[in-house]
């Protein structure tokens, strides 16, 4: 008996999985894979993730700013924020992938919800 439409994983879901971590890209996975649970949960993972993200450069970039001479210092330290970014999509990329979830408090609850 064949499975129905909605029950079958789609054939490029690793690809869609993947997409979902890279920033406006998750919009393809969300839009194309309706049918595919497991997608758009990762899709609507990502996009809360991206606005997290946005959301946490500005007001780290606001931070650095109304420090003055110390901002200087301050800034020195973005391309750690950028790193720990990088390897928090690259580990939801890898758990994706090998059919896990990577749960975020806070985040993960919200892109539940949305």
């Amino acid at each position: 008996m064949a499975d129905a439409p909605g029950n079958a994983p789609s054939s490029n879901r690793n690809v869609m999985i993947v997409l979902s971590y890279l920033w406006l890209l998750a919009l393809v996975p969300l839009l194309n894979e309706k049918d595919d649970k497991e997608v758009q949960w990762h899709a609507k993972h990502g996009i809360v993730l991206m606005v997290a993200e946005l959301a946490i450069w500005m007001v780290a970039n606001m931070v650095i700013f109304n420090l003055g001479a110390l901002g200087c210092i301050a800034a020195l330290l973005t391309p750690l924020l950028a790193l720990g970014q990088l390897a928090l999509h690259i580990m939801a990329i890898v758990k994706g992938l090998n059919g896990q979830r990577l749960t975020i408090p806070g985040l993960s609850e919200f892109a539940d919800k949305v």
